[in-house]
């Protein structure tokens, strides 16, 4: 499913145009990454978490040449479904 799937499920739920529920869509993502960018967490109840998570600094290697590398520190987003969604996931 991608962002037109999602929005033209919304829009036969809700009898909205497709192109009102595509705004829709598309502004909750992005009011999900603004948060994450701020290194707030979002929590949707009964669907899950979205963290921001620091990874440090680390040593890597090129996998063509062996070569040592110096991997920089980054920002990661990560997901934790609720519950709700691992149960019917899962059965």
């Amino acid at each position: 499913m991608n962002n037109s799937d999602l929005a033209d499920t919304v829009a036969a739920a809700h009898a909205l145009s497709k192109t009102d529920a595509r705004k829709l869509v598309d502004g909750i993502f992005s009011a999900i990454a603004d948060a994450a960018a701020k290194g707030d967490e979002v929590s949707l109840n009964g669907f899950g978490k979205f963290k921001v998570k620091d990874t440090p600094a680390r040593e890597g290697r090129n996998p063509a040449t062996g070569a040592t590398i110096q991997i920089a520190a980054a920002k990661k987003l990560s997901f934790t479904p609720a519950k709700a969604v691992k149960d019917k996931l899962n059965g």
